[in-house]
Formats: structure tokens, sequence, C-alpha cells
């Protein structure tokens, strides 16, 4: 077989076989492709796309492309959650301590932050003392003795989808829709839970602008996992404005914990609940979701988490965010917040230092944003509607660049739910 021919196939708009896509594959893996080749592939997959089956064989053969995670021994108790990327989304800190309190074993292998969205560990790592660099054995103790871990995947997992994204994020075929689908499929897959929810964005703040867009990637990542055997299920949200009222790596960790709290009349809570609700899948799920964040369970299982992981035992009893500087963002007139464009206010983020353009940028973790408004809020001009947190003096400048995010109309708006579908 000859990688010319796969390349050929598909340009002509041919299936490709199982047989075709693991010999790319493993070509890929073990570097007897040649870069250009494989650009050349992905290239004509981004033109032509592939069926069911070709992503079904793509995102299995990169997910066996290296080490994958062996949770068999816990049986169907075993979740994970993915979310494609958003602004002042923490759910992973109010769902996997819920699950685990409820029962659930929560096997989390996750990633950093690129472009205007966080990172998982990049958040987890702005809590001081806190690994996220966990050997398999300390990653199986931690499973066994606490129901929860969250770390980085290591160079060992699907090799071959670090390659291929390296390639696509510099051939303008990121946003292929097999392709982003055999991407995150074949992680979830090699980390080996039963359950998986996805939460698929879509708006001003998502990789996916438009719901049709994506919903047709939750639809093939739901039909991908299925093929493979795991129970999975989507929800499409609104990430037209932010999740949290807290954006930023530290502050989103405080913001979860808020919750985690019981301060739960927020966007935030009603995604991850609706998230856990599709993982437990059964009768009384969201009375038992309530009921790990009213008794403290919840908050002690991350507490756990973090403790595990080298935080200190008062970890949640004392500030999180310990940014060198803030200021107060002041409206310049009097009416309803009619929208806080979530993109605008994840540049102002960046701009801080509080994420990456580049994979090995260094991030300042206790810079960010607290908004004191939500969409559909009344504000008087000179009330306070949000907060800049930043370590370097010249950076006050883009408070103006919050003010500008947050859209005043004389007309109150209509409340948008975050949740927009299901896929089930």
């Amino acid at each position: 077989m000859r990688i010319y021919d796969v390349i050929d196939d598909k340009r002509r708009n041919r299936e490709l076989s199982k047989e075709q896509i693991a010999f790319w594959i493993n070509g890929v893996t073990d570097g007897s492709i040649a870069d250009y080749q494989s650009a050349a592939l992905l290239m004509a997959i981004a033109i032509n796309g592939m069926t069911d089956d070709e992503t079904f064989y793509l995102t299995d053969a990169m997910a066996k492309s290296g080490d994958t995670v062996d949770l068999s021994r816990f049986g169907d108790r075993t979740v994970d959650k993915h979310s494609t990327g958003g602004v002042g989304d923490s759910t992973s800190f109010i769902v996997i301590p819920v699950m685990a309190a409820l029962g659930k074993i929560c096997a989390k292998m996750s990633g950093r932050g690129l472009g205007h969205t966080g990172g998982t560990l990049d958040k987890l790592e702005a809590i001081d003392g806190v690994s996220t660099s966990l050997s398999e054995e300390r990653f199986n103790a931690q499973l066994d003795s606490a129901g929860l871990a969250i770390a980085g995947q290591t160079g060992q997992v699907c090799p071959a989808d670090k390659i291929l994204y390296a390639l696509r994020d510099v051939t303008a075929t990121v946003e292929s829709i097999p392709l982003i689908a055999a991407s995150v499929m074949s992680k979830k897959l090699a980390a080996g839970a039963k359950n998986i929810v996805l939460d698929v964005k879509c708006g001003k703040g998502a990789f996916m602008r438009d719901k049709e867009s994506a919903k047709k990637l939750a639809e093939l990542m739901v039909r991908v996992g299925r093929k493979a055997g795991r129970n999975v299920s989507a929800l499409i949200t609104d990430m037209d404005e932010p999740l949290s009222d807290y954006i930023g790596n530290s502050l989103e960790v405080e913001g979860a914990v808020e919750v985690l709290k019981g301060r739960t009349d927020c966007r935030l809570y009603e995604v991850a609940k609706a998230l856990c609700i599709r993982l437990l899948d059964c009768e009384g799920a969201e009375q038992a979701v309530d009921g790990a964040i009213a008794s403290g369970a919840a908050l002690g299982k991350f507490r756990q988490l973090l403790v595990s992981q080298g935080a200190s035992a008062d970890v949640l009893e004392k500030p999180i965010c310990r940014s060198a500087c803030k200021i107060e963002v002041f409206s310049d007139k009097a009416g309803y917040v009619a929208g806080i464009d979530a993109m605008k206010i994840a540049r102002v983020v960046l701009d801080l230092g509080g994420g990456r353009t580049k994979k090995d940028d260094k991030i300042l973790p206790h810079v960010g944003i607290k908004l004191n408004v939500r969409r559909g809020d009344k504000v008087n001009e000179d009330d306070c509607v949000a907060i800049m947190y930043f370590e370097k003096y010249e950076d006050v400048a883009l408070a103006r660049e919050v003010l500008a995010a947050i859209e005043i109309s004389d007309e109150k708006p209509q409340i948008r739910k975050p949740v927009l579908g299901i896929i089930k």
C-alpha cells in the first residue's frame, strides 16, 4: 500500500477503507509518512469530507496509536465529559465532583488552553501546589481512593492526534467536522470511560459559530462513540456570552467553587447540571445532582481532588485568585444589559496574559474579569459592571475593552437558556 494512492483516492472523493486509514495513522505515528503527504490528505478530507465509517476508522486508529487507559475494573461506573471550548466554562470542576459524590468514577484527561479558550489544566494549576502531571500509577491509585482525578495527557496517549493537530493548525484544516470529531473522540476512547457527555458550544465565543454546525458535529461524535461501544450523548450550548461571571484561570476555579458551595442561580450550574443529568440518565437524576450540591458532598469531593493532587487542606478557605491589581469598570449609561460579547471578553483576558497564542507561551494565572451583571439586568450610569484583575500597570487601559463588550440597551432583552439542544 502507498500513501500516494490513499491521497489520490480521497482527492477523487472515494471512500477510504479501514486498512487505508490504519496504514496512514501507523505511518503518521512511526514517522514513515512525510508531513507534506499527511497535509495533502488532510486537505482532501477537509474538502471532500468523510463518511461515518471513515470517521470511525480514523477515530479508532488514532485512539489505538498510543496508550489507552484500562478502567474495566470499575464496570459501567466510569464517566467522562468534554467541552469544545468556551469562555468562562468551568463545568468540569462541578460535573466531576458531583458525579464522584454520586458514586461514579471520573478519570478525566484534559488539555491546556490555546487561543481564546481556557484550558482545564491551566485553571487547576493556578491553585497553589496542584499538579496535573500524574504518573499512571498515581492516577490509578487516586481513582481507587477518591473516585476522581484530572490530569494531563501523556505523550503516549493518542500521539497521532498530536501530530495531525499540529499540521491542521497550519494548513487551514482545523474546522473540518470529521477531523474535529476524530480528534475529540479518539482521546475520549483512549481515556477509557464507558459513559461520555459532550458539550458542543456555538456562538460568538465558540469554534462552531452557528447551531446547525454544532448540531452536525455533536451528532457525528455521538454516532462515532456509539460505534465504539460507548454510551455517548451531547448538549448544544450557547456561547454568545460567557458561561460564568468569572473569566480567567484562577477566577474560573473560584466561580466553580461558589457553585459547589450552593450558589446555583447561574448559567454555569444550569449547563453543569444538564451534563450531569445526561451522564446519570435515570429517573431522579435532577434531584440527585441538586442533592450532591446541597449536602456539600460535591464540594468535599473537589477538595479531596485538589488535596490529592498537591493542594493544602485549607485550599477552599483561601482566595484562589491572587492578582496584583484590580480595577472596577463602571457603566457609562443607564439601561438594561442586552448582551455580553463572549469573544470580546475572551480577547481582553488573552491580552492581559491569561491565555496563549502559541503553545509555549507562559500564562498569568491570576488575571481575568469578574462580571457583576448578566443579560437582562438593569444598570444605572456609574454602576460597577465588572472588575478587571491584571498584573501590568499599562494593562489598565484594557478596562475600556471590558466596557465595550457589555451592551446596554433601553429595552429589556429576552433571557436565553444556555442549553439549546440535546443529542441522545
